[in-house]
């Protein structure tokens, strides 16, 4: 009887495994069958954090502050060619963005918190932005955050850790590419100690960790000793034309974590993820080559993080306004064009509908919210440091929530004011704190209460609904245009997208 239950577990595991095999091959069947032409010109999106919840959130709210109902398509919903694909790490079935930005870049599997090498930290892999490179087309790195965060640092750094930031930069100057731009550098002088956390500001590179370890030569110096020009203003940004080589953006306000400002909380004449496109590409374009272009639309997560939904769909229309200047660059070549869009994971667990709200939607009511968690944060905590009642507290929630201002849906409930009642205690440190670390961390996350509870209260009265904190395993959408799009179709893991772009480049 044993040995009969032992046949068939392993008839049952041979089973599954054969499934497994069979469609890893079909995968890479149509991948090495491929018979169409070779793109010249290779855009890489990735929507740090984007999941098909934030891109149906952004769709809806561009229809509701229009007053339609449904949805109003972004450029990148509108590409022929679409699939999903499963995200997670050697390690551990929810990645993070180091694990997942390794194997959207070289298409091998690694640890949690790893940047371009295998789960041992001993084996560097070459990403395709270096094979692309040491093939001779012009290679362009551009993000929202910082030049030397996680998915962006892999596709030309090899390092055990994520917060080796100096050492990341450092590679990035060694990395002769032709083209960086958008955030800034962290350390350049050196890492800070890090502070032993959990917290999502950890892993963002937000938290404030210790003294900088001196006595390092400037990353940024090195690069200028490689030959990189240095553009950090405004005036310097537009004077960069075509033919100009080797140069690392750095926009001139930067937030925190030295990235852009949330789009949210730009102001007129800022640069843009979109500016910072059409920048790569002017300079690229300048080669019979051709290119490679990746671009990061790395805040959607750090929103998505803090439960922020307004900032969220803002980051997310912006990454599409960043799209459609590849799109309109695609329309001039499209036989020579190929636009990938994917994201590294979902953050939030953002779900379309809450159980208070029932089957009711209301997304234009996020256009009441007039700056991110970020901005409205270093508010309560000047209103912290004045010792403000709960009612000045309540009177800056409403003004930057627009809560209470006369529309019925913004009414805050007795019970809503309950929550932010409760919030102000915790910040403010008064009544009974929640000593229970696990249902504070429930509440309120690593951030401030007050600033997260108010964002819950706008987004439920939205009809949005967070689950985590965190990063979730959800399935990632991709979306395609132009030459080889085609392998882009199905259902496969986020290992196949760099491995596709690889075959189609002939690297």
């Amino acid at each position: 009887m044993m040995n009969h239950r032992i046949f068939l577990l392993l008839a049952l595991c041979l089973f599954s495994l054969q499934g497994v095999f069979a469609e890893s091959n079909g995968v890479q069947e149509k991948r090495e069958s491929y018979q169409g032409k070779t793109p010249k010109y290779v855009f890489y999106f990735i929507g740090d954090g984007f999941g098909l919840s934030q891109s149906n959130a952004a769709e809806a709210y561009m229809a509701a502050v229009k007053d339609k109902d449904g949805v109003v398509r972004m450029v990148m919903n509108t590409f022929p060619k679409q699939g999903f694909y499963t995200t997670y790490a050697q390690n551990r079935f929810i990645t993070g963005s180091a694990a997942a930005g390794t194997a959207l870049a070289t298409g091998h599997k690694t640890s949690i918190n790893t940047i371009g090498m295998d789960a041992a930290k001993q084996k560097p892999y070459k990403s395709i932005a270096e094979k692309a490179r040491d093939h001779g087309y012009k290679v362009g790195v551009v993000t929202s955050v910082s030049l030397d965060h996680a998915t962006p640092a892999s596709f030309y750094a090899h390092r055990p850790s994520r917060n080796d930031y100096y050492d990341i930069s450092v590679d990035l100057a060694n990395s002769n590419f032709n083209f960086f731009g958008g955030g800034g550098i962290k350390h350049p002088e050196g890492d800070k100690k890090a502070k032993k956390s959990k917290s999502s500001a950890a892993n963002m590179g937000l938290d404030s960790g210790e003294k900088i370890n001196g006595g390092k030569k400037n990353s940024l110096q090195i690069a200028k000793k490689n030959g990189y020009t240095i553009v950090n203003s405004n005036d310097d940004f537009n004077k960069i034309k075509a033919g100009d080589d080797k140069i690392i953006a750095i926009n001139e306000k930067l937030s925190g974590g030295k990235s852009l400002p949330y789009s949210i909380d730009q102001k007129e004449g800022a640069l843009s993820l979109a500016d910072y496109t059409q920048k790569a590409i002017d300079v690229l374009d300048n080669d019979q080559k051709g290119f490679f272009l990746m671009v990061e639309g790395g805040k959607i997560d750090w929103s998505c993080h803090a439960n922020d939904a307004a900032t969220a769909i803002k980051e997310v229309i912006q990454f599409d306004n960043a799209i459609q200047k590849a799109y309109a660059f695609y329309e001039a070549h499209p036989d020579e064009t190929l636009i990938v869009v994917c994201g590294d994971h979902e953050t939030g667990g953002l779900g379309l509908g809450f159980s208070g709200s029932h089957y009711h939607s209301a997304f234009k009511l996020l256009e009441n919210q007039k700056n991110s968690y970020e901005v409205f944060s270093s508010k309560i905590s000047k209103l912290k440091r004045k010792k403000a009642s709960f009612d000045k507290v309540l009177k800056a929630v409403e003004e930057n929530y627009g809560f209470n201002n006369g529309v019925k849906a913004m009414k805050l409930s007795d019970y809503e004011l309950s929550q932010l009642k409760q919030a102000y205690d915790q910040s403010f440190g008064k009544g009974d704190k929640i000593e229970n670390k696990d249902q504070y961390y429930q509440l309120y996350g690593s951030y401030e209460p007050i600033t997260v509870t108010a964002g819950h209260i706008l987004a439920q009265k939205a009809g949005i609904g967070w689950t985590t904190f965190s990063h979730t395993a959800t399935p990632i959408p991709v979306r395609a245009i132009g030459s080889g799009s085609t392998l882009f179709e199905g259902y496969f893991d986020n290992t196949d997208l760099p491995k596709n772009i690889e075959v189609l480049m002939n690297l």
